[in-house]
């Protein structure tokens, strides 16, 4: 066989397999996928075939495996055969008349029930609310449990770090969770494990990436949450993570970028609900089952308040996208205002609609960005979206630089708030397990409003005028990082 003969033979079945791999692709990708997403991925494949290919074995399962799905559909179905009737909420005729459907809607998808009798704070200085989850831990009599997408021990934290160590000397149960890879691509990461272990912490990586070991996902299926519970009495959740402000980056730190956060400190039966979201995590990560105490008691003396409160735990280890469907019963269900606050804002087509369809039916519509991004994928992708806001009518107020506005919440109407560790983006919704904080209360939600005025006073408004300046690159961008934002 001439040289000639075999080049042929393998362009052959190099084309052959090519073939194949497209009409594999064809039938395999779009399957349970978002039509954007898969469209996405098809033209990534056909495109840059073998890129295209191995990228999506990497991570085009935006599930977690079948074996950890299970263990949560295990814990949430005797949630919430466990908890019926322990609502104790307030009464229903002062609820709006939509607001019972969402209540079903969440108890159905994350097990939750909604609880009444809670109080909460909100805490937006960002080493004041470390040091009041500090005071929180230097009080603790039985324990403490701690679950952070990033947990680093530095100058900022080292108070929070003090504490538990303290707590762990005089006898207190102390077990922490940290996500693995955001965790281990902070400074100081070794040190962080290091004091940990020294201080006799019992802690555990959350989604562990270490395939020799037998532990492995998609290595982007991360563990996004926020939770400090303390003795069942007092829980802390929202946006910060346990680290310095700038998140100790050169780049950070060279440009003078500072974190904005916003934190909920909350008291009364619900902080049972964090603690279940914990305790479930750390049984996906050990084996270790809860024991009912950890899940249901919801026992603790009422609250002042008188909060109704419900938590949604929301990821890829449900087969809904729990937050995502929340939010779209609260922007469709709002009739005078919605105000949101996400620092990453990539909507899906479902809640571009939802919140065009709020302002042409009246309703006024805030949303709060950053004025600069720290992720600049994310970033571009979320400017792709401000031209169509504005023309519908949506106000974009942008958080003056060098401020990075992280908080995550938003208001409807006047009694009923969320606030958690989900931005409105394809990631918060698909790839990490959040953990949001459904409240009705008239008083929350007056306090959050106090928080929107103070970002009003730092922000500046984008007008449609001043947007339609951009230049030609700008754009260009923007829509480049809006179409990888759809390969999930």
């Amino acid at each position: 066989m001439t040289s000639a003969q075999i080049t042929a033979i393998i362009a052959l079945l190099i084309l052959v397999v090519d073939v194949v791999v497209r009409i594999i692709a064809i039938i395999v990708v779009p399957r349970n996928r978002r039509p954007t997403a898969g469209m996405a991925w098809l033209l990534a494949i056909f495109f840059i075939p073998y890129l295209g290919v191995l990228f999506f074995l990497l991570i085009g399962n935006p599930k977690l495996p079948k074996a950890r799905r299970a263990k949560q559909a295990e814990v949430d179905r005797f949630i919430r055969e466990s908890t019926h009737g322990v609502e104790q909420a307030s009464d229903h005729s002062e609820w709006p008349d939509w607001f019972e459907g969402v209540v079903r809607l969440n108890r159905n998808l994350g097990a939750m029930p909604l609880i009444g009798h809670n109080s909460a704070r909100l805490i937006g200085d960002y080493e004041a609310s470390l040091d009041a989850m500090a005071d929180a831990i230097s009080r603790a009599t039985r324990y403490v449990h701690v679950e952070f997408y990033i947990f680093s021990y530095d100058d900022t934290t080292a108070r929070f770090f003090d504490a538990l160590g303290d707590a762990v000397a005089r006898g207190v149960e102390v077990r922490v969770l940290l996500d693995h890879i955001a965790s281990r691509r902070s400074k100081g990461y070794r040190r962080t494990l290091r004091r940990l272990t020294g201080m006799g912490v019992e802690w555990r990586l959350m989604l562990p990436v270490l395939p020799f070991r037998g532990k492995y996902q998609r290595p982007d299926l991360r563990n996004h949450r926020k939770i400090l519970v303390v003795d069942g009495e007092v829980a802390y959740m929202g946006s910060q993570n346990v680290i310095d402000r700038s998140y100790n980056k050169r780049g950070n730190i060279r440009r003078g970028l500072k974190w904005q956060e916003l934190v909920a400190e909350v008291e009364g039966p619900i902080v049972s609900g964090l603690d279940a979201i914990f305790a479930t995590d750390w049984y996906l990560e050990t084996g270790e089952a809860p024991s009912r105490e950890e899940l249901i008691p919801f026992a603790q003396p009422p609250a002042e308040q008188n909060l109704d409160c419900q938590v949604v735990p929301s990821g890829p280890g449900y087969p809904n996208e729990n937050n995502l469907k929340l939010f779209l019963a609260l922007l469709y269900a709002a009739r005078e205002k919605i105000i949101i606050t996400s620092p990453y804002f990539v909507p899906d087509e479902a809640m571009l609609r939802a919140i065009s369809g709020a302002t042409q039916r009246g309703v006024h519509v805030e949303l709060f960005v950053s004025e600069i991004g720290d992720q600049a994928l994310v970033y571009h992708a979320q400017r792709s979206y401000y031209e169509a806001l504005l023309r519908a009518g949506v106000r974009i107020y942008m958080y003056r630089a060098p401020f990075i506005l992280h908080a995550k919440h938003f208001t409807i109407d006047d009694d009923v708030a969320v606030i958690g560790s989900s931005n409105m983006d394809i990631r918060s919704f698909e790839l990490n397990m959040e953990v949001s904080l459904l409240v009705r209360g008239a008083s929350f939600v007056r306090e959050m409003r106090a928080v929107e005025d103070g970002y009003r006073r730092d922000s500046r408004e984008l007008t449609l005028e001043e947007w339609m300046r951009q230049p030609l690159r700008s754009t260009v961008l923007d829509n480049l990082a809006r179409l990888t934002s759809a390969l999930q």
